[in-house]
C-alpha cells in the first residue's frame, strides 16, 4: 500500500501482464480515494476556519427548513404551526383605507400547504402558504374574497446573525413578494407569539414572530448539524476506502499464490 501512495520508480512493480494491470487498477483506485479525501479535507478546513461573519445567511433545504451557513445548526419551522400546520388562522390584520364594513384576515402556514374556498368572482387560495380573506359584512351574512399571498415553492430564507432573526419571503410570482415572515429566536419563550403585523397597499405583508423554535436546532430533535453530517461522510468514505482496497488487493494476493 505504501507504493500506491509513493508512486516512484523504486516502488514500481515489475512489468508483466498481470502486475501491469494490477498496478493500473491500484493507481486508479488510489487516485479516486485521494480525490475523495482531498475534497473532505478542503470542506473540513473551510468549515473549521470560517467564522460566522464570513458565512452569513441560511441555505434553503425545503420550504420550511434551512441550515445556517456557519454550521451552527438547522432552523426548522415545522414546530411553529398548530395541529393543522397554521401559525395564524383568520387573524385580523390592520390595514389602511379599509371600508367600515370590511375586515382582512390572515392565515399562514409555515410548512404545510392549505386551501381556502375559491370564490367564482374572487381570488384563488389553493395549496398556498399564506392567504388573505377580505370579509364584507352584509345584511344576509358576509361575503368573503380570498387572495393568494404566497406559496412555499421558491420561498427565500435570509438570516440575520446580529438580530438572530430568520426572514422568509413567500412569492405569488417570482418577482412579486407578497408575504415576509420574520421569525425571531427567543429562547426565553415557551410558545410562539405574534408580535406585530403590517399590511400596506404598496408592499408585502410583514409579520413578526417571537419563538423558541426560530433558534438553531430547537424544537426539532431529528435535525443534523454540519459536524454530524461531516462525521457521517467521513465514516462512509473510510468504509469505502477499505472496501475498495480489499477488492484491489484480491488480484495481487491471487497473483502471488500463482
Amino acid at each position: 500500500m505504501l507504493c500506491a501512495f509513493l508512486w516512484t520508480p523504486c516502488c514500481q512493480l515489475p512489468v508483466g501482464p498481470v502486475r501491469t494491470e494490477l498496478s493500473t487498477n491500484l493507481f486508479k483506485g488510489t487516485m479516486k480515494l485521494h480525490a475523495v479525501f482531498s475534497t473532505l479535507f478542503v470542506c473540513f478546513s473551510v468549515h473549521c476556519s470560517s467564522s460566522p461573519a464570513d458565512k452569513p445567511g441560511c441555505f434553503r433545504i425545503n420550504g420550511c427548513k434551512c441550515i445556517l451557513k456557519d454550521g451552527s445548526g438547522v432552523i426548522n419551522l415545522d414546530s411553529l404551526g398548530d395541529a393543522d400546520g397554521f401559525l395564524v388562522r383568520l387573524r385580523p390584520v390592520p390595514a389602511e383605507n379599509l371600508l367600515s364594513d370590511a375586515e382582512i384576515l390572515l392565515s399562514l402556514s409555515p410548512c404545510q400547504h392549505f386551501s381556502q374556498p375559491v370564490e367564482p368572482t374572487g381570488g384563488d387560495c389553493t395549496s398556498v402558504a399564506a392567504c388573505l380573506t377580505v370579509r364584507y359584512q352584509r345584511l344576509s351574512g358576509h361575503n368573503s374574497h380570498y387572495i393568494n399571498y404566497g406559496r412555499h415553492e421558491g420561498n427565500e430564507f435570509h438570516y440575520n446573525h446580529t438580530l438572530k432573526m430568520l426572514s422568509v419571503t413567500y412569492f405569488v410570482h417570482r418577482s412579486q413578494p407578497m408575504t415576509v415572515a420574520h421569525y425571531h429566536c427567543n429562547p426565553n419563550q415557551s410558545v410562539s407569539t405574534i408580535r406585530e403585523q403590517s399590511l400596506s397597499p404598496k408592499g408585502p405583508l410583514h409579520i413578526w414572530v417571537e419563538s423558541p423554535c426560530a433558534c438553531p436546532n430547537a424544537c426539532a430533535m431529528g435535525d443534523l448539524g454540519l459536524g454530524t453530517i461531516f462525521l457521517i461522510i467521513l465514516f462512509l468514505s473510510a468504509a469505502a476506502y477499505f472496501i475498495i482496497g480489499s477488492v484491489l488487493l484480491s488480484p495481487a494476493t491471487k497473483g502471488k499464490r500463482r
